[in-house]
This record gives C-alpha cells, structure tokens and sequence, in this order.
C-alpha cells in the first residue's frame, strides 16, 4: 500500500507539465497596443523586425517621441527618425550598413535639422549599461570611450576617475540604463515567455533582463514547456520577465536568425536583396518614405508582410543557411570573376595589409584578430590564411560573438551566416570584446577601419560636425581602446589622412600602423606620429617619384618621410584570387 501511495504522490505532486505558466500570448498588434505608451525607453535587441514594423504602424502620426536604445539604426529602424517616433536613439552605429557602410542622408537630415537627437555609444558600452541596470548596480567599470570626444559629449552617463586600487591609467564608469520595455526577437518561446535566442548572441538578454516593466517577445515559434526543459541551457529569458509572446515566422526579416545549438528549429539566411533594396531607399527622403508606405504603413499585419516578401524568397533564404551553401555560390559568382586581371588600387591595398597584418603577428605573437568591416575585414582574411599555411596559430573574430571562424567565400560581410558554422565558440558581444580582445592575457591585434585618421592615430568615423554624420563607432572603439595594438587599412586623400580630426571616435593610443593606397606609415622608435615608411604603386609601373606625388596630394598632415622608403609587395597571385573569391561583386574591392 505504501508502494502505491508514493507512486501516486509522484504522479500527482511531480509530474513535469508539457505546458506550464501563464499563457501570454497574442497577436503583434495586441502586444504593442496593450504595453507600449509614448514617451517610453524602448530597448530593441538585434535582428527585431516584425516587431518594429507593428511598432512603426501603431504610433505614425501620433508622434510618440521614444527613446530608443538600439545597437545599429538602419534598414526599417530608419522609419523611427520619422514622425517624432523617436525623439533620442542612443546607438553605435547610424548608417547604411549594406552591403558596405557609410551615411545614411534620411538619418543625417533627420539629426541635421534637429528632428532626432542621436547619442554617440560603442558596441560594447550599450550593451554594458543594460547590464549595470540588470545588475541592480548604478554603473558599469570599463576600460571603453576613454579618450574619445563620446567621453566628452556623454558626461552625463559617463565618468572617469583613478583606479581606486591603485593600478594604472584610469578607469571608465558607464551609468546603467533600464529600459521600460524591450523588444526581443527569439527562435523560440513558450506560452509564458521562457525563451530561447541562438548564439551568437551579440548584445546578449542584457536589456530583456533590465526592463522595468518588461519584455515583448516575438518568436519564430512557440513552443511547449516540455521542449524549453529540454533546451534549458540556451534559455535566456525567464517567463516572469516577459508580458507577451507573438509568434511571427521569419519576425526577424530581412535579418537571418541562425540554428546553431538548436535541433529542429530551421535558420534562415538575411535577405541582402530586400536590404539592399532598402538602403538604396534611403539615399532620397521620397524614396524612403514611399517604402515604409508600401513595406509598413499599407501592410496590415505580419503574414501579409510575409506574402508580399513571397514564399519562393523565403523558401530560398532557407536553403541559403545550410552549411555548405557557401560552395555553389562561390562556383556561381567564380564564372564572372576576371581572375587574370591585374589587382586594382584596392586589391593591392588589401593585399599590401594582409602581409604587414601577418607579418605584425609573427613578430609579436598575437593569436587573435578582430577587424572592422570592409577591407580592413578581407585583409584581415587574408593574413589567416597565410598565418594558417606557416603553421602559426591566429583565430579571428566578430563582436558579435564569434571567434575561431574561418572565413567562407563568396560573401564579405563579417556577421554572414556562412562564417557562423565554422565557429569554434559562440557567445556575446562582452565575451569577444571584454575578454578576447580587451581581456587581462589578451594577444589580440586590431584590424580596423575609419573615415578620417590624423597622424597620431586618432580616427573618425563619427561625424564630420554637430550636423554632419558619418556611421558611428560600433565596435571599434572598445578595439582600440583595450587590445595589444591597431592597425587601420583606409584610402587615402586630403579629407581622410587630416590634420587634426573632428571627432575622436578612437584615441589613436595603439594604433601603430596605417596601411592606406599610396602607402605605409607607422609609428618609429615610439614616436606618436606616423612616418610614411613605404610607398604603394597604383599599378606595377608607376615609379616612386610617381607615387610621392600622390602621397604629397593626398596627405593632409605634415609629411615625414623615412630616410628609406620600401615598395610594398603584391605579388600574391594566390592572394588576389582568394580576395576576388571572397567580395567577387566587388562591394568591397571596386577600384
């Protein structure tokens, strides 16, 4: 009789439930309509879609002014500098962000004439802050910002102060920000909102945790209970956190969301038509405002978004994610490629710097790379490649959390789906840039790029002036500011090497080298500035004096020159067709 008492006592009182907690779920409009009110902080997580779609329909003319903390403005996000729906966005980056960065004139005419305010933050820093409000702390330490004009301009949420326990240089504290709600895109949920985002996971649940009122979650699917214990380790997001769960299959187009650690849950790959399509739109206010008519305003609802995106695209952004996709792309885009041309002004800078990259980390023992987008990105491709062949060790890395990935061909972009299966460790933007780039035994060596460089390093790619934007930091200044040492890949010309920049977005403290079209110039027996040490020809016969002439024209800093100027070397066949397989639409490489 005992025996059977307890077996019912397990039964009744133990049993795990397939489904369990409130059931909070409901349509996007539902969601949006019963949380958000305006004038709320609004943290949105990466890879948000159909979220802010429902977000921007909601409240068009109704000027709700938000805050909003995102990690990069651009593709739809662009819409919140429209209609007073955003009247502060704290970001990294304000750009076009595809297929190659640079300014984006509907966010520079929206902030030129006052219609946004746009606080300058880093990668790092933004993601720092929601966890200090997370925490329950009222700041942050970190080693970020230090030296750069956001340092200045963000005194508010920013201080610096001597280490209080007596270490070296000084120590930056970031005051922590709580959202009232953050908006999450996640592979899966359950009714009650436990949920699962797949690695990487960039900004992490950092803002999920510290919302004072709470989380929206959208999701590619809802899931039982059941099947959340089962994947217990990649749940992020605890239920009590959550006020609603939408499913919305593909609510994170046209950004890809990847599989990685998840059985059963299919990825898919980012739409670069569609984001093309509308970076493009972006460069005419009536364009852009024409698109959100048509993409936003005029859809009622999620699945008539996604008819009108169309089943054979979507079907198609599936296929692109599997693993070996890679392969045929790269067959299909080698039949345009012209092999046997000679390597323009752009391949030879990329080749130029992926000797000098490769060359830098024998000598000092560096093992990791983390570089910025574009050609500082495929120069920094190329020297793994080389170090990899030498038997040297050397790892590469993305901010968002990638590290040990071996590049796949046929697509630049850093943060490609194709790159993320190669991964030898998936994490988040404070894993990579805290502990591999910035960490107590780093051996990391930056490989970045700018708009604008003066000769003691300091780099610009922030802003021209209070009215005039470039893209922002991402990244790069928490690189820069915590590594061994820098090396920034660039073109030249008399607006880019300055005098003096406009906008520190990095102190050029470590950065040692600078690697442009016309030449090399590096920092000599620990001098702060640089001195051109080597020239780069724009084709095999132009002569040195040639060269010079460019250098002078194209230098806006005093010139000093080493007593004996080296030609760089770029005669890597191989090379050059490894770096055509690896931008072989010439976003990148174009000249």
């Amino acid at each position: 009789m005992m025996d059977q008492a307890v077996r019912q006592l397990i039964a009744e009182k133990l049993a795990l439930p397939v489904e369990e907690g409130e059931d909070k779920r409901c349509t996007l409009k539902e969601a949006i309509q019963r949380h958000v009110r305006a004038k709320m902080v609004l943290n949105m997580s990466a890879g948000v879609g159909a979220l802010v779609y429902e977000l921007i329909r909601a409240f068009w003319n109704k000027q709700p002014e938000f805050t909003v903390v995102t990690p990069s403005l651009n593709l739809h996000l662009v819409a919140l500098v429209k209609n007073r729906l955003a009247r502060k966005i704290l970001t990294s980056f304000s750009g076009i962000n595809y297929p190659s960065p640079r300014p984006c004139p509907v966010v520079q005419n929206a902030y030129g004439n006052g219609d946004v305010e746009i606080e300058h933050w880093t990668m790092r820093t933004l993601p720092q802050r929601l966890l200090a409000g997370a925490m329950g702390w009222d700041f942050m330490p970190t080693h970020s910002l230090i030296g750069s004009t956001m340092a200045r301009d963000n005194q508010a949420d920013f201080k610096t102060m001597a280490n209080p326990f007596g270490g070296e240089g000084q120590i930056g504290l970031l005051r922590a920000l709580q959202p009232d709600i953050t908006l999450v895109h996640a592979a899966v949920a359950d009714r009650s909102g436990n949920t699962i985002i797949t690695y990487p996971l960039a900004g992490d649940a950092y803002g999920a945790w510290g919302a004072s009122k709470g989380v929206i979650v959208s999701a590619e699917k809802i899931v039982s209970t059941e099947y959340i214990r089962q994947h217990a380790h990649m749940v992020r997001i605890p239920a009590y956190s959550v006020l609603a769960v939408c499913e919305a299959p593909f609510g994170s187009h046209p950004i890809g969301v990847t599989q990685l650690g998840l059985p059963g849950f299919e990825a898919y790959f980012s739409d670069y038509d569609f984001m093309t399509e509308v970076n493009n739109t972006t460069k005419n206010e009536e364009e852009f405002a024409r698109w959100v008519q048509e993409w936003i305003l005029d859809v009622p609802d999620h699945d008539t978004y996604l008819a009108k995106v169309g089943g054979e695209r979507l079907v198609y952004l599936k296929g692109k994610a599997a693993p070996d996709a890679w392969v045929p792309e790269t067959i299909s885009e080698a039949a345009r490629v012209d092999f046997d041309a000679p390597p323009n002004a752009s391949e030879r800078m990329v080749l130029a710097a992926a000797k000098v990259i490769a060359d830098r980390c024998t000598e000092k023992g560096y093992i990791t790379i983390l570089a910025g987008i574009g050609l500082s990105n495929l120069a920094a491709w190329l020297a793994l490649y080389d170090l990899r062949a030498k038997g040297q060790e050397a790892e590469v890395m993305a901010e968002v959390g990638m590290f040990g990935y071996m590049p796949r061909t046929s697509d630049p972009a850093v943060f490609s789906l194709h790159n993320m299966h190669t991964c030898k460790m998936l994490s988040n933007i404070e894993t990579v840039l805290g502990v591999n780039v910035g960490g107590a035994h780093n051996r990391c060596l930056g490989v970045l790029g700018a708009g604008q460089i003066d000769a003691a390093g300091n780099a610009n790619s922030t802003q021209i002036s209070d009215k005039i934007l470039l893209v922002g930091s991402g990244g790069s200044n928490d690189i820069a500011n915590t590594n061994q040492e820098s090396i920034v890949v660039m073109n030249a010309g008399p607006n880019r090497l300055v005098e003096k920049v406009p906008y520190i977005t990095y102190a050029g403290t470590r950065v040692r080298t600078l690697i442009t079209d016309i030449g090399l110039f590096e920092k000599l027996d620990g001098r702060p500035t640089f001195t051109l040490t080597a020239y780069l020809p724009s084709h095999a016969e132009e002569t040195e004096a040639q060269c010079m002439e460019r250098v002078t024209a194209n230098v806006g800093w005093p010139l000093e020159v080493a007593p004996t100027l080296q030609r760089l070397d770029v005669s890597d066949h191989g090379n050059l067709t490894l770096l055509r397989l690896f931008d072989p639409r010439k976003f990148y490489i174009d000249g």
